[in-house]
C-alpha cells in the first residue's frame, strides 16, 4: 500500500538525455553544455530538495547550491559510474548538510509548506485523494533525514539499492535497512488510511 501511494505521488520521468559528450564539454568549460546539463537535471534536483525540506524557496536555494557545486567539481567526474548517480549523491549531501545547518539555528519543520499538485478528480474522490496525498507527504516529512532521503530516492527517482548505496556512500544492506525502517514507520503513521478504505 505504502509503495503504491508514494508512486502515485511521484510523477516519474524518464532519465534526462545527457550523454558523455555534454559532460566532457562541461569539463572543458563549455557554457552551452553547462546550460544543457542544468536544464536536463534541474527539475529532478528541485523535486528531491523540495520533498526533503518541504519549502519551495529553500528547495530552489538547495538546487542552486547543487549546481554550483556540480559545476565547480565536474572535472572530478571520471565516467566510472552513471552521471545521475554522481549528481544524486551531491543532492543528498547538500540536503543533509542543510538539515544539519538548520538544526543548529531553528527547529526543523519539513512539513511546513509542503504542497504538491494532486490529480484533478470530481467530488469526494478528489477530496479523498487530496487528503491521502497530504497524509503521505506529511508522514514522509516526519521521517528522520536518513530514512526520508532513501524513500525519496526510491520512489521519486526510482533508484536501485546499489545506486542508492553509491549515492549515499553506504552499503546496499544499509539502504535496505533504512528503507525497511522507513516503510515500517510510514505504515504506522498511515495505518488510519488503510482502516478508512
Amino acid at each position: 500500500m505504502i509503495g503504491g501511494l508514494m508512486c502515485g505521488l511521484a510523477q516519474m520521468k524518464k532519465e534526462p538525455v545527457v550523454d558523455w559528450r555534454v559532460i566532457k564539454a562541461c569539463q572543458e568549460g563549455d557554457r552551452d553544455a553547462y546550460r544543457m546539463l542544468f536544464e536536463a537535471y534541474q527539475d529532478r534536483t528541485y523535486t528531491i530538495a523540495y520533498h526533503f525540506c518541504g519549502n519551495e524557496s529553500l528547495a530552489r536555494d538547495l538546487t542552486q547550491q547543487v549546481f554550483l557545486k556540480l559545476f565547480k567539481s565536474i572535472g572530478q567526474f571520471r565516467f566510472d559510474a552513471e552521471f545521475s548517480t554522481w549528481l544524486y549523491r551531491m543532492v543528498a549531501n547538500v540536503c543533509m548538510d542543510e538539515h544539519r545547518r538548520l538544526r543548529r539555528f531553528v527547529p526543523w519543520d519539513p512539513a511546513a509548506g509542503i504542497d504538491r499538485l494532486v490529480e484533478r478528480r470530481t467530488g469526494e474522490e478528489h477530496l479523498a485523494r487530496k487528503e491521502m496525498a497530504s497524509s503521505v507527504r506529511k508522514a514522509i516529512a516526519e521521517l528522520k533525514p536518513k530514512l526520508r532521503i532513501v524513500i525519496l530516492l526510491k520512489y521519486f527517482e526510482d533508484l536501485s539499492y546499489e545506486e542508492m548505496a553509491t549515492v549515499l556512500g553506504c552499503s546496499a544492506g544499509t539502504v535496505a535497512s533504512r528503507l525497511n525502517r522507513g516503510h515500517k514507520m510510514l505504515a504506522r503513521k498511515l495505518s488510519h488510511l488503510h482502516q478508512e478504505s
